[in-house]
C-alpha cells in the first residue's frame, strides 16, 4: 500500500527575512537561507527589488568616474536642484520633460508608444515625467581666488536657506548658493557676509537653523555650530562651539558623525555616543545622556528615519532610541540575524566607502558594500520579535552613493552616471533574483523525505523561467527543474506602485509545480529567476513528500 504525501506549506516564504546566524533547523521557516536581489514587499512577502535606469543622458567631465555623494538642494524659490560629485569635479543635473522616457506617462502599454519600447519595464513608475532624462553641468569655480584643488571625493553635503555646503576635512568648505550664480560654486570664505573661521571639518550637518561641524585635522573632539539661518557666520550671533574632549564616559574618543532628532544632538564617537538635549537653543545645550559601550565606525551609515537614528557600529546596525523617560538611551541590534556574515563583509571595507540611505517610500535602509559589491538592505516597516529589521542583500547594481529625494525618488551614484531606482531592469538589463528557504526536517527525526512535489504560488511575472532547486542534508550540490510562467497582459496589472502601493484586483496568481526527486532527513528548496521588466514576489511555498526508511 502507497503512502500518503505529507504537506509542508509557508505562506509568505521569507518574510522573516535573512537568517545566518542561528543554527538552520532551529529557526522559523519563515526565515530565508538566500535573499539575493531581494525585498520584504508591503505584504510581508519576498519579492524582487526594483532596478536602476541612468538618468544622465551622457557623462560629460564626469567620464568614466564614481559619482560619490549626491544631494538635493531646496532653493529658497522651491526649486529643486540635485548637486552631485565626481571626478574631483560638482556637477548640476538637469532634468528635461522630453527624451524617451518622459514620454511613458502611462502604467501600461497603450497604442501611442513613441518609440515602442518592448524591453524596458512597465509599471507606474513612468507617471507624467517621473523619470526624466537629463544632462549633467560642471560647476565652475566663481570666486576671486585661484580655484580650490579637490584631494578625495568623500564630501558630506548640508542645505540650509537654500544654499548647498560641502565639507571634507582637509578641504576648504564650499557653497552652491543658486542666487549668486546657478553655474558657479566658490569656498565658503568667499560668501558675502562670511564671519569667523569655518572649520576644515569632515562631518557636517544642517539642523536647527543652522550648520554643525565637526572633525578637523588639528581637532576632532569639538563641534562648531554657525548662526541661525547664516552657513557663513561662524562668530557672532549664536553661533559658537562644543568641546566634548572632557565628556567622553569611557576614555578620549573623536567625532565620526552627527545626528539631530527632536531637539536632541547626537554625537557619535567610534566607540561611544553622547546626547545633548536643547540643541534648539544652544546657549541652553545640555550633556542629558551618554553610551559608553557603542559608537559609530563610518559617518555616512548614520541616517534619521524619523523615528530613530540608525548607524554602523563594530558589533553590528544599530539604533538610538530617543526618549526622555529612561536613564539611558536604548540601543538594539538590527543585524542581529546576520550578524557574523554582515560584520566579515563590512570588515573588508574601507569606512569612507561605505554609504547608507534611508528611503521613507520604500521603506528600508541600505547599506552598500562596494568592495565586496554587496547592499545590504533593511526593512524599517517593522521589526522582528527580538527588535532586528528583516534583512535581504543585494548585488549587480553598486551604489557608490544614494540620495533620497523629498518626492520619494531614490538615487543612486553610480559610474559615470546619476541613476534612479526603478522599473525592473537593471539600465535595460535582467538581473538575477535568489530565494532559498532555510534547511528544514520536513518529516520525523531520524527519517528521510522523499520529495514528490514542489508548488510555488507566484504573484507577477510574465512568460519568465523559474529555475527550482532542491538538496538534502545540507548538500551544495542542488537537483533542479525549470518551470515557466506563462505570458501575462501588462493590462492585469494596477497603476500603483509595486512594493508600496498594491497590485489591482485583477492580477494572476500563478502556480507553478516541480517534480522532485532523491531523498534525505533534511530538505533546502530555492528559487532563481531573471527578472527582466515584471516584478516577482512568492506567495507560498508548499512541499509534499513521502517519507522514507528511518535512519
Amino acid at each position: 500500500m502507497s503512502k500518503a504525501l505529507q504537506v509542508s506549506s509557508v505562506s509568505a516564504p521569507g518574510f522573516l527575512g535573512l537568517n545566518t546566524q542561528d543554527p538552520s533547523l532551529e529557526i522559523s521557516n519563515g526565515f530565508a537561507g538566500i535573499a539575493l536581489n531581494c525585498v520584504i514587499d508591503k505584504f510581508g512577502r519576498v519579492g524582487s527589488r526594483q532596478g536602476y535606469q541612468n538618468i544622465n543622458t551622457s557623462s560629460g567631465t564626469l567620464g568614466t568616474n564614481e559619482v560619490t555623494v549626491i544631494h538635493e538642494l531646496i532653493e529658497t524659490n522651491g526649486t529643486l536642484t540635485i548637486l552631485f560629485f565626481g571626478n574631483g569635479k560638482l556637477f548640476k543635473l538637469g532634468l528635461s520633460t522630453s527624451g524617451a522616457v518622459a514620454e511613458y506617462n502611462i502604467a501600461q502599454y497603450g497604442d501611442n508608444w513613441t518609440p515602442n519600447p518592448p524591453t524596458l519595464p512597465l509599471y507606474s513608475e513612468y507617471t507624467s515625467g517621473a523619470s526624466s532624462l537629463g544632462s549633467i553641468t560642471e560647476l565652475t569655480y566663481g570666486g576671486p581666488a585661484t580655484a580650490p584643488t579637490f584631494n578625495a571625493g568623500n564630501w558630506q553635503a548640508a542645505s540650509l536657506n537654500g544654499i548647498a555646503y560641502f565639507f571634507q576635512i582637509n578641504n576648504d568648505p564650499i557653497i552652491y548658493d543658486p542666487a549668486v550664480s546657478t553655474t558657479t560654486y566658490r569656498r565658503v570664505t568667499e560668501k558675502s557676509g562670511y564671519l569667523g573661521t569655518v572649520p576644515n571639518a569632515n562631518v557636517a550637518i544642517s539642523a536647527y537653523g543652522r550648520i554643525w561641524a565637526a572633525n578637523t585635522t588639528t581637532n576632532n573632539t569639538t563641534v562648531s555650530f554657525s548662526d541661525l539661518l547664516s552657513g557663513f557666520v561662524w562668530s557672532t550671533g549664536t553661533s559658537g562651539s562644543l568641546d566634548v574632549s572632557r565628556v567622553w564616559s569611557n576614555g578620549s574618543d573623536e567625532i565620526i558623525g552627527l545626528a539631530a532628532h527632536n531637539g536632541f544632538l547626537f554625537i557619535f564617537g567610534r566607540r561611544q555616543i553622547l546626547v545633548y538635549a536643547n540643541a534648539t537653543t544652544p546657549s541652553t545645550m545640555a550633556l542629558s545622556d551618554t553610551i559608553s559601550s557603542v559608537g559609530c565606525i563610518a559617518r555616512d551609515t548614520i541616517q534619521n528615519t524619523g523615528k530613530d537614528v540608525v548607524f554602523l557600529s563594530g558589533s553590528g546596525l544599530r539604533s538610538v532610541l530617543r526618549t526622555l523617560q529612561e536613564k539611558s538611551a536604548p540601543l538594539g541590534d538590527l543585524s542581529k540575524n546576520i550578524r557574523n556574515d554582515f560584520l566579515t563583509i563590512v570588515a573588508s571595507e574601507s569606512d569612507t566607502q561605505l554609504r547608507s540611505v534611508y528611503s521613507e517610500q520604500n521603506g528600508f535602509y541600505l547599506l552598500t558594500c562596494p568592495t565586496s559589491d554587496k547592499v545590504f538592505c533593511f526593512d524599517t516597516k517593522t521589526t522582528l520579535e527580538d527588535g532586528s529589521y528583516r534583512v535581504t542583500t543585494w548585488d549587480s547594481i553598486a551604489p557608490q552613493s544614494f540620495c533620497s529625494r523629498r518626492n520619494g525618488d531614490l538615487l543612486i551614484g553610480k559610474t559615470g552616471f546619476v541613476t534612479k531606482y526603478t522599473g525592473y531592469q537593471d539600465n535595460g538589463s535582467a538581473y538575477r533574483m535568489e530565494y532559498y528557504t532555510n534547511n528544514a526536517d520536513l518529516g520525523n527525526d531520524g527519517q528521510t523525505s522523499i520529495i514528490k512535489k514542489i508548488k510555488v504560488l507566484v504573484v507577477g511575472g510574465s512568460n519568465q523561467a523559474i529555475s527550482v532547486f532542491w538538496g538534502y542534508d545540507f548538500t551544495s550540490s542542488y537537483q533542479s527543474q525549470t518551470i515557466s510562467i506563462p505570458t501575462q497582459s501588462v493590462s492585469e496589472y494596477g497603476i500603483g506602485e509595486y512594493n508600496i502601493a498594491e497590485y489591482a484586483t485583477s492580477i494572476i496568481l500563478q502556480e507553478l509545480t516541480a517534480y522532485g526527486s532523491g531523498s534525505g532527513k533534511v530538505v533546502q528548496t530555492g528559487f532563481e529567476i531573471n527578472i527582466n521588466g515584471f516584478p516577482i514576489s512568492f506567495q507560498k511555498i508548499e512541499i509534499q513528500t513521502k517519507t522514507g526508511k528511518l535512519a
